[in-house]
């Protein structure tokens, strides 16, 4: 099945302009409420954050984030780290966590995908069981998988079951917040290269299961790298659908490398980031080539460089 066709034909067969555009003034207020206003630096709309599993993880979660905090950033991502954690090791974190001034601003690692219709209830389960941790560490957002392609299933049930999934799941959040953040689901694209099991590879079909689910809370994460080996043609997706966006991952392909090191423009990415007026999270999701700290504090300092807004002559 091609993956474009299929976007192409469930968008046609699903969405009509009347509902785009009801949505699309749903997301916009969204987007303006959440509290994302003051980006990080003046000019820059965005916020910046760090995906903790790709740097310092031999070392104890609360002197990760101080290398994080080194480095400049005031966001780090988790992925379901705290699982693991004794009720010491939550205390730790929570403490330096509140003296570092670190915000979590997403978290991963549910069990259970959207995909499949028969795991519906599981995914659901999973998403009630994360919540209470969600709101002790002040975490507003979850990224939701869509899970394998389904063997004997056709796309389109699998497609159907992803939206299906989303709307229940955003009844359990519906109008509720945490530290003042609207709770938000973010659907999440990975490239077939790393998982060739993975339903959701195209950016394009995320957007449209987005659309259709039509819910302010349920939005898209936009995995670039991901999205260069799947299909391409990062930023007219991301003009096109700016609205619908609710996270933004970095790295560079090939390698998974900090940004300048392959073959994605990310300068021109953060200065189109900063002229649609993003104003959620960009997060470095790279695997530093060297000492993460620097690699980590020149990627921050690029990202600001480029996303800054131009003042109209």
């Amino acid at each position: 099945m091609n993956r474009r066709r299929f976007s192409r034909n469930i968008a046609g067969a699903a969405l009509g302009a009347a509902s785009l555009a009801r949505t699309s003034s749903a997301f916009a207020q969204q987007t303006t409420s959440a509290g994302t206003s003051q980006g990080e630096a003046p000019g820059v709309p965005f916020k910046l954050s760090v995906m903790a599993w790709t740097v310092f993880t031999d070392l104890p979660f609360e002197q990760c984030m101080e290398k994080i905090a080194e480095a400049g950033y005031k966001n780090v991502e988790l992925v379901g780290e705290y699982h693991k954690w004794s009720e010491a090791e939550f205390n730790r974190v929570l403490a330096k966590q509140k003296q570092l001034g670190i915000h979590f601003d997403v978290t991963a690692g549910l069990q259970h995908g959207a995909g499949n219709p028969n795991e519906r209830e599981a995914l659901l389960s999973d998403l009630r069981k994360e919540l209470p941790i969600m709101e002790r560490l002040s975490c507003p957002a979850v990224i939701i998988m869509s899970g394998d392609t389904v063997p004997g299933m056709p796309r389109q049930a699998q497609h159907q079951s992803c939206i299906e999934s989303l709307k229940r799941a955003a009844e359990l959040i519906e109008g509720k917040s945490i530290n003042g953040e609207p709770i938000r689901l973010l659907l999440e694209n990975i490239d077939p290269e790393e998982n060739p099991k993975y339903y959701l590879t195209s950016v394009a079909e995320g957007f449209e299961i987005i659309k259709v689910v039509n819910h302010p809370q349920v939005q898209l994460l936009y995995d670039f790298f991901h999205e260069q080996i799947s299909e391409g043609n990062l930023i007219e997706k991301l003009a096109q659908n700016i609205a619908y966006t609710g996270l933004v991952h970095i790295a560079d392909v090939p390698g998974r490398h900090e940004p300048g090191t392959g073959e994605i423009n990310y300068e021109n990415i953060f200065r189109k980031l900063g002229e649609l007026n993003y104003n959620r999270i960009a997060a470095m999701e790279f695997l530093p080539t060297s000492d993460p700290v620097g690699k980590l504090r020149a990627a921050r300092e690029f990202a600001l460089k480029a996303g800054r807004r131009q003042s109209s002559s």
